[in-house]
Formats: C-alpha cells, sequence, structure tokens
C-alpha cells in the first residue's frame, strides 16, 4: 500500500497558504468593517456578563478577551491577531519546520477568535470550512519536526507513525460531504434553473464578482451550458463516493475530476479562497507513488507475481470498467443526453421527478454513512497492523498511546460530522444516534464539523437584482457610488480579485437578493458614509475619496466641505435641500462645482459631529431620489425605494442605534434582465 506523507505535506501547505490569503485579506479590511468608525464595531460583541473566566471563553471562544490586557481594544486585537496568522501562515508556507501541530492550532485559534467577533462579514461557508480544515490540519501535523524519511523497502516509509493516515483521512471524508451535499442541495431545493439545467445561462453574469472570462463563457451555446450542469450533477454527487474505491486508479479519476471543476470555477469567477481550499482537501485523494516519478514506482516494469496478484488486478481492472460504464449509462438516461449530428450539439433534459430523487436520496442517505464507516474501520485495522510492527517496547507503548489518542479524535470528528452531514435528508436526520446530537451539540460553536451546500437556488434568474447607492452634492445631480469590485460601471471589465475576499462587497450582492431586514449591518454602511467616516470610505471604489455631505443642523442646513483629511463645516441658507441629508463620494479631482446657492454662503457654520446622521421623521433622500440606474449592468429595470428605520448615534464609539421614529433612507435595487 502506497504511503501518503507526500499528500500530508501537500495538505499542510496547502492550508498554510489559505491561512496566509485569509488573514491578510480580513487584516486590509478591519478599520472600516470592525473599527471604532466602522460598519459593525467588534467591541460591542465582546461585553463581559459577569461569568467566569474560562465558562466565558468556552462559550465565546476567541482570544480578544486578552486584549485589554495588553492595553489594546478589540479593532486593535483583532489587526494583530490578523497580521500574527499572516506572517505565521507564511513561516509554515515556506518552512517545513514550522509544520507542527502547535503552529496549525495557533492558526487555527486565531481564525475561530476572529470568526468569533466577525459577525455577518464572516459567515460565510468557506470560513466555516476554513475553520474545520484548520482543525484537522492540526491533527495531521506533526508534534514536532521530523527528518526527511527513507523509503522502506517493502514501499513504507521508515520511521513513519501508525497514527499518521488516521487524521488524514477525515480530510477525505470532509471533502466527501462537502461535494456531496453541495450536488445533492441543487436538487432539493427545487430550483427550477437546476432542475431544467439551465442554471449556468444565468449563473456567469448574475455571480457576485465575475471574471474577465464570465463573460466568453456566458455566450457558450445553451446546450453546452445544459450539458455542463449535467457534468456538475456527476461530479458532485456521482463522483463523491468513489473518494472510499478500494481501487487506485478510481480515487485518481475523481480526484482530477474534482480539480477539473474546481479549475473551472477558478477561471470564471472571484470566489476568494474557497476552490483553493477545496483543491487543498484533494490532496487526501492522492498517495507517494503518484506524486513522484522514481523508477520503483514505475508500473511500466515487469515483475513477477503470483496468480493471486493477477486475479485481484483482473478483478480490478473489471471492476473499474463496471463503474465507469455505470456512470455513463446513468448519466445519459437520467439526463436523457442525444446528440443531435444536424446542429452539432448534445441535447439533454432530467428524465426523473424530485419524489424519485427525494425517494433515492433517502435510501443512499444512510448507506454513505455506513460507507465512511467501513472505510474508517479498514484505516484503524491499518494502523493497528502497522502498530504491531513496531520494534522495542518503549517505542511500541510511545506510538499504542499516539495511536489511542488519535484514533479516539478521528472517531469522535467523525460521529460529530454526522449530524451535520444528515441534514441533507431530514428523516435520516431524526434516525441518527442521540449521542451523536449531543456531542455535536457540545463543541458546536468551535466549528469543528460544519453543514455545506453551496449555489442551492440560482439567483438572478429575473435579472441581477443590485443596490445601488447615489449621492449628491446640490441635490440634482446625483451620482452612483462605486464599489471596488462588485459590477457597476460597465465601461469597467470584471477584475480577478480571488484568493482576496472583499467582504462589503459580497454583502452587497447578499442584500440585493432580499428585503433590507436581511441585512441589518446596511443601515450602519448608510450611517458610516453620512458621517464621512474614512474607514468606511476606503472600502469603496477610488484611489483617493473625498466626501461631501450635506445634513440638517438645528435650523439651518450645513454643508460639510473636505479639507485635507478633516471636513470644513460651513453654513447654508434654506433651499430644496432644507433638512434634507445627502452624501456622495467623488474620486480625488472630479469633484463637481457646486451650486450657485452653495456658492452664496461660505460663511463657517458650527462643527460636525455624529449628530449630523439623519434627522428622524420625513423622507430624506440621502441616497438619491428613486431613478432608473443606467450605471450597472444589462438594461435598466424598474427601481423602488427600500425602507430603513434612521439609525443615530449612541454616542460611544459611533454605534448605531435606531431611533424611536420610523424614517426612510432612499436606495435604488435595480433588476437588470438578462438580454
Amino acid at each position: 500500500m502506497a504511503g501518503s506523507r507526500l499528500p500530508r505535506q501537500l495538505f499542510l501547505q496547502g492550508v498554510a497558504a489559505v491561512f496566509m490569503f485569509a488573514f491578510a485579506s480580513l487584516y486590509t479590511q478591519i478599520p472600516g468593517l470592525y473599527g471604532a468608525e466602522g460598519i459593525l464595531p467588534a467591541r460591542k460583541t465582546l461585553r463581559p456578563q459577569g461569568k467566569g473566566r474560562w465558562q466565558q471563553l468556552w462559550e465565546t471562544p476567541t482570544l480578544l478577551w486578552e486584549a485589554p490586557q495588553l492595553g489594546l481594544d478589540t479593532t486593535q486585537g483583532l489587526e494583530l491577531l490578523s497580521l500574527l496568522g499572516t506572517l505565521l501562515a507564511l513561516g509554515a508556507l515556506l518552512l517545513r519546520q514550522l509544520r507542527t501541530l502547535l503552529v496549525y492550532l495557533l492558526l487555527w485559534a486565531a481564525y475561530l477568535s476572529a470568526y468569533q467577533v466577525g459577525q455577518v462579514f464572516l459567515y460565510f461557508q468557506w470560513d466555516s470550512l476554513l475553520l474545520e480544515t484548520g482543525f484537522l490540519a492540526v491533527l495531521v501535523a506533526p508534534l514536532r519536526p521530523r527528518h526527511h524519511h527513507k523509503q522502506a523497502p517493502q514501499g513504507g516509509l521508515a520511521g513513519a507513525l501508525p497514527h499518521e493516515d488516521l487524521p488524514f483521512w477525515l480530510v477525505r471524508w470532509l471533502l466527501f460531504r462537502l461535494m456531496f451535499a453541495s450536488g445533492v442541495v441543487k436538487l432539493t431545493s427545487r430550483c427550477p434553473a437546476w432542475w431544467g439545467l439551465t442554471a449556468l445561462t444565468y449563473h456567469y453574469e448574475t455571480q457576485c464578482l465575475p471574471t474577465p472570462a464570465s463573460w466568453f463563457t456566458h455566450h457558450l451555446p445553451v446546450w453546452l451550458h445544459k450539458l455542463c450542469v449535467v457534468a456538475t450533477f456527476l461530479i458532485e454527487i456521482a463522483v463523491p463516493p468513489l473518494f472510499f474505491a478500494p481501487v487506485r486508479r478510481l480515487r485518481l479519476a475523481a480526484f482530477y475530476s474534482q480539480v477539473l471543476l474546481q479549475v473551472l470555477i477558478i477561471i470564471t469567477g472571484n470566489y476568494n479562497f474557497f476552490n483553493l481550499l477545496t483543491l487543498v482537501l484533494t490532496t487526501a485523494l492522492l498517495d507517494d507513488g503518484h506524486l513522484t516519478a522514481t523508477p520503483g514506482n514505475s508500473h511500466c516494469k515487469k515483475t513477477a507475481s503470483s496468480w493471486p496478484r493477477t486475479l485481484l488486478a483482473v478483478l480490478s481492472l473489471l471492476l473499474e470498467f463496471t463503474i465507469y460504464g455505470l456512470l455513463a449509462y446513468g448519466t445519459v438516461h437520467y439526463f436523457g443526453l442525444e446528440v443531435d449530428w444536424e446542429q452539432h450539439a448534445v441535447h439533454s433534459r432530467t428524465t426523473f421527478t424530485f419524489h424519485q430523487f427525494s425517494q433515492w436520496l433517502k435510501m443512499v442517505t444512510l448507506p454513505t454513512m455506513w460507507l465512511g464507516v467501513a472505510s474508517l474501520t479498514w484505516e484503524l485495522l491499518t494502523a493497528l497492523w502497522r502498530w504491531t510492527q513496531v520494534r522495542g517496547w518503549p517505542r511500541r507503548l510511545c506510538t499504542a498511546v499516539q495511536l489511542l489518542i488519535f484514533g479516539t479524535a478521528t472517531v469522535a470528528l467523525f460521529v460529530i460530522s454526522l449530524v451535520p452531514y444528515s441534514y441533507v435528508e431530514p428523516s435520516t436526520h431524526g434516525r441518527l444516534w442521540t449521542g451523536a446530537h449531543r456531542l455535536f451539540g457540545t463543541v458546536e460553536h468551535l466549528q469543528l464539523a460544519n453543514s455545506y451546500g453551496l449555489f442551492r437556488r440560482m439567483t438572478g434568474l429575473g435579472g441581477r437584482p443590485e443596490v445601488v447607492l447615489e449621492g449628491s452634492y446640490d441635490g440634482h445631480r446625483w451620482v452612483e457610488i462605486e464599489f471596488m469590485y462588485k459590477p457597476g460601471n460597465v465601461s469597467r471589465p470584471p477584475p480577478i480579485v480571488a484568493p482576496h475576499q472583499p467582504r462589503l462587497d459580497w454583502q452587497m450582492w447578499f442584500a440585493a437578493l432580499g428585503p433590507h431586514s436581511h441585512s441589518p449591518w446596511f443601515t450602519g454602511l448608510v450611517l458610516r458614509l453620512l458621517q464621512g467616516k474614512e474607514p468606511a470610505t476606503h472600502l469603496l471604489a477610488g484611489p483617493a475619496l473625498q466626501v461631501l455631505v450635506l445634513t440638517s443642523w438645528g435650523a439651518e442646513p450645513v454643508v460639510a466641505t473636505p479639507v485635507g483629511r478633516g471636513i470644513l463645516p460651513t453654513s447654508v441658507l434654506g433651499g430644496p435641500n432644507a433638512g434634507h441629508a445627502a452624501q456622495t463620494v467623488w474620486p480625488s479631482g472630479q469633484e463637481p462645482t457646486p451650486s450657485p446657492q452653495l456658492q452664496q454662503h461660505p460663511g463657517p457654520g458650527p462643527p460636525l459631529g455624529p449628530e449630523t446622521a439623519v434627522s428622524p421623521g420625513a423622507f430624506h433622500p440621502a441616497l438619491g431620489a428613486p431613478r432608473r440606474s443606467g450605471g450597472h449592468q444589462g438594461r435598466a429595470g424598474p427601481a423602488f425605494k427600500a425602507s430603513f428605520p434612521p439609525v443615530f448615534p449612541s454616542g460611544e464609539g459611533g454605534e448605531a442605534q435606531a431611533g424611536p421614529e420610523e424614517g426612510l433612507w432612499s436606495c435604488h435595487q435595480t433588476s437588470c434582465p438578462s438580454p
């Protein structure tokens, strides 16, 4: 049996690289997202409630509880954690000596600490996936750095420990849960685009952050889009059970199919570090023999073999052909593939119903769990056999203790993971062992096991919805506020962002998919823009931004104009904008000429404070009067006002609180139909 030393090292390097990208990306956005003048200040998430220190740490596991001991507030502690996490992950990526259990434990603890205060901007599936993968890396990494192993004559590793492959098996199980659940939820959601195989005809233009290649893939023939959806179902639902196949070539075929899917997603969409992390998980399907090209591993070398080995090779080959044949037949049968030679196309359609799929899912969910049990049992027996080969009682005793600890941890994590995995089929979830539910509930807040389901429903079937923020200097000309990465100006090509994740741009995309009550953070964003807070404006487009605010101050309206990095207030008498609040962000050097009304009243006014956000009560066109937007992709659709409760400063760190009266902040939510 081929070893897995090289795949484990590749896995640990990949996890370190993803941690580095995640920490570095988060570090650049902390002031605007979590600072005292940010959208969701982090310090309000950590407030002692009179509990004991250890109980408080267990319920909210974050190292930021200790930030005051270092003279730092929560935001500064978060910046320090992100910076140290970036440097430590970089060290683990480059230096083999740093790929130890302690280093990965620190990386996992640091990201979990950030996750606890990250609020909605860190509640993405890939953040949970990184935490779960990071904890598995803690178990996979060695206790201390070891020298390069020499190859043993039988193909094993001289000096390899019996337990080493057990935690690494959990990586394969995680990859199975991720891919299988992601494929199943597309059909259990009853999304008409997935069932009609037309999802990709919408996906490339309606996804959050497209790449330059998205335009080209969007214009591929419809029959090819539908065929790609069929291939997606095949790779995500039918192929994952092959991760546990006893035949090595089947596992390698599964590996290359997963790599193909992830590479195509990377080319056509900016999904930050998620696809890189999935590629890291696929290393669990490899072995040393596939990653090396030494003569001893060459399959072309003819060696004498006994008849049992020959029989086993023939049976393995027959099993391969049988599985490939079943996959091909099932794909043609269940998706009605037909070749149209005249049009040079392959037509496809789903030939099964939702009820039939639900019955199939109910039938296979529990067997896939038993498949995991059987595979894990084999790994345990293999580890036990390797332990029997250890020479010397002191060494055997030491390896026995390690095998007991890591074996118990592997079995426990597997049992815990069955609970979120069973969410794909409710009846199976209800029949699961109650002890597994209790164990999962105990450690759920540590993100050791999570449920996954990517692209459950295809968005933008009626056009790409967008929340458009606009501002005005004079109350007559309204200019759209551009974001750094989110599609807006159609003359600007989509950028390549990955592995960086612009978390505000992502949340703006989600905000457009539902009512404002689903995105309470949005009022914090609008408040910071109305106040002209520099950390928040740095999350928007433009290398040098200036914020102009027209707002009310007592009985007289006041206009605030930028002076260097500060704001100089000037008083303005009445007029059509009296009592209104308006704000816009202008690129440096492109400020509009003030209206005559504003030019006539340059006298200094009272200093501006956080109270200049919005007056309660009447309508306030803070972000522009509703109109059809021509600045977004596609044709302008009908615009409507989204209502938000007015926000008032608490007087402490600028945190937003709901006002006593209900008012309106207007913004645009345009729906841009597909061409």
